[in-house]
């Protein structure tokens, strides 16, 4: 039998609890029915100032299933995988939807959408389990701090560093015949490193204290940065910072730092997915096949990219995911639409159900030499953001106002550290204000951006 390393569970044992699952639900007398069985496994270990501070570890477990009584829907979910308890969650789920509103949009998807066997068998290379111990981890977490404290003499405090390895695997099936699931793993390492310049003599102005962080993860621990680069690079970050200063309210160019660049990019995919769209909640309703974005810019979606972090073979719902180009030229090609979502729009699922799968953001105009350095230099004279602080983006309007930190920029360098700012503007205008793209990309979780030009911002400061 099938287990993968470190689960408590094989393959078979997840496909026989899902298909007991759908039997029960069968024999109550449900049309339809879906069930999902899950397994996670995970260490997590942080350090401070040299010293163990936590060690956690998790396991847990679901099962999850979903029923339909005509389109009246029900859902039940529990961590015990005993005949009674399965024969109970789907009892419970089978009561849910005999008593619930009809939904002319609920039920599974389409047979004609799912993703056939041989798809959703695909290997995307996701599962690289990592046998690391709590001591060996606490040794990683004290080196990247250690390297981050040595840096510097004025890096002399930290919030602590972490290594987390984790891993966990699914099985999900549906009575139309959807079988699937598969094994992933995500670890990392991180550490917040506190810089510190000590009052002046004879002052009684407080010393400045910056913080900053940084980390790596990936799905393969062998392909971690190492931890004393990542504790060096949060350090510098954080020394990069002292002696920061506001700036007077003004309208200039903004440079977003590509790691941030990626929060712009997830803001066009909330306007875009179905639940905002068919709820009238979105301030790109009707996009589709309209210009959004600046027309140098091009989205593309590669889900099945071997080793991605947004990579899947088949979404939430069995529905089979495909590559292709989100925005052409800037003109809307594609929402992120689920099963249900599509139905209240009178479309077809795009196989979002979860969420998007590994978008990369790209300018017809980027140069292979347009790193961090040419981008300041486009930017010229205006603001170079490398924090954002706060949630404020309005999805309905488009509002855009956040907090932020980073630098003030003359003639295409970095004058000075700059906080307690506020950057505001509207997303539709910013989307079409986006002027270049440098090559210096970043991915942030499952997209990928390069540093993001934009051609003005109201900056409010003192």
């Amino acid at each position: 039998m099938t287990r993968p390393t470190g689960f408590a569970y094989t393959r078979e044992q997840f496909q026989q609890t899902v298909e007991t699952a759908l039997a029960t639900a069968k024999r109550l007398g449900a049309t339809d029915a879906g069930a999902e069985v899950s397994e996670g496994v995970g260490l997590s270990v942080s350090v401070r100032l040299g010293e163990l501070e936590n060690v956690e570890r998790n396991r847990d477990k679901s099962l999850g299933v979903t029923v339909y009584v005509g389109q009246r829907r029900g859902n039940a979910s529990t961590s015990d995988f005993s005949a009674a308890a399965i024969e109970q969650t789907v009892r419970a789920a089978h009561d849910i939807a005999r008593f619930t509103a009809e939904d002319p949009a609920a039920g599974l998807p389409d047979e004609s959408d799912m993703a056939a066997a041989g798809d959703a068998a695909r290997d995307l290379d996701l599962f690289h389990p990592w046998a690391v111990d709590a001591e060996a981890a606490a040794v990683l977490a004290l080196r990247c701090e250690a390297a981050a404290l040595a840096t510097d003499a004025r890096v002399s405090n930290s919030e602590g560093a972490a290594v987390s390895a984790q891993q966990s695997h699914f099985f999900m099936g549906n009575s139309r015949g959807f079988r699937g699931g598969y094994a992933s793993s995500r670890h990392s390492i991180s550490v917040a490193p506190i810089a510190v310049t000590p009052r002046a003599k004879g002052r009684r102005s407080e010393p400045d204290m910056q913080r900053d962080h940084w980390y790596s993860s990936m799905r393969d621990a062998r392909e971690l940065a190492q931890p004393e680069a990542v504790g060096r690079y949060a350090a510098e970050r954080a020394l990069s910072r002292l002696a920061s200063r506001k700036i007077a309210t003004c309208e200039v160019p903004v440079l977003f730092e590509s790691s941030l660049a990626a929060g712009l990019l997830g803001s066009y995919v909330a306007a875009t997915s179905g639940g905002s769209l068919y709820r009238k909640a979105s301030f790109l309703e009707g996009c589709l096949g309209q210009e959004v974005l600046a027309p140098h810019l091009d989205v593309r979606e590669q889900p099945h990219e071997r080793k991605g972090k947004g990579s899947a073979p088949f979404d939430d719902e069995g529905v089979a995911t495909r590559p292709r180009n989100v925005v052409e030229a800037g003109i809307v090609q594609g929402y992120f639409l689920s099963s249900y979502s599509a139905r209240k729009l009178g479309m077809k699922t795009t196989g979002h159900a979860g969420g998007s799968h590994n978008l990369t953001l790209t300018s017809r105009n980027t140069q292979p030499g347009d790193d961090l350095d040419a981008m300041l230099r486009k930017l010229g004279r205006g603001l170079f953001i490398t924090e954002l602080i706060g949630q404020g983006v309005n999805g309905v309007t488009g509002d855009y106002s956040r907090g932020a930190a980073g630098f003030w920029v003359e003639r295409g360098r970095i004058v000075h550290p700059v906080h307690e700012v506020t950057i505001a503007g509207n997303l539709r205008d910013m989307f079409r204000g986006i002027v270049a793209l440098g090559a210096d990309t970043y991915t942030y979780g499952s997209k990928t951006v390069g540093s993001l030009l934009i051609e003005r911002m109201k900056v409010a400061g003192a």
